[in-house]
């Protein structure tokens, strides 16, 4: 059961997928479209779910649960996931690649492998201030707070010199 993001309550569970560019305003439609029509169907073991969408800065796709209304399950974790993965295949993205690191420099958002992402934290191209994407999250509230975060107060600090 679609509503808007908006109007989910801050401890509704998110997922971050970050697009390995940024999408087009044909892609955004696309998957505006899709989410909606996914989330709609979404269920656990049969109940409805209250979900919504938000993308963010043309690379994120944010997909969020209402779980007081109805907790997930392993298997609509999964349904979500199978989404995602259409999602992929019909833009050629990548959307679940977690060795991919974004960062802010200026108001340009990166995207390094985390192997780069470490050479540029020992080269100091990337320091402590710099503002990291901490997909890792669990919440709306956290997303809302914690997502766009300095790398010293996030997982990433453990790359820094």
């Amino acid at each position: 059961m679609f509503t808007a993001y908006n109007n989910l309550p801050n401890n509704s569970r998110v997922w971050i997928y970050q697009a390995d560019r940024e999408f087009t305003e044909n892609e955004i439609q696309f998957i505006s479209d899709k989410a909606e029509e996914f989330i709609n169907q979404w269920t656990r073991h049969g109940d409805d779910l209250k979900g919504s969408f938000t993308i963010k800065y043309n690379q994120f796709l944010v997909l969020a649960v209402d779980e007081s209304f109805n907790n997930v399950s392993g298997c609509s974790i999964d349904s979500s996931v199978r989404f995602v993965q259409a999602l992929e295949k019909e833009l050629q993205l990548d959307l679940m690649n977690k060795m991919n690191v974004t960062f802010k420099d200026n108001e340009n958002i990166n995207l390094v492998k985390l192997s780069d992402f470490q050479r540029f934290a020992k080269e100091k191209k990337i320091t402590a201030d710099t503002i990291v994407f901490n997909n890792m999250v669990n919440t709306k509230e956290d997303f809302e707070n914690n997502w766009e975060i300095t790398a010293k107060d996030s997982w990433h600090k453990r790359f820094l010199v």
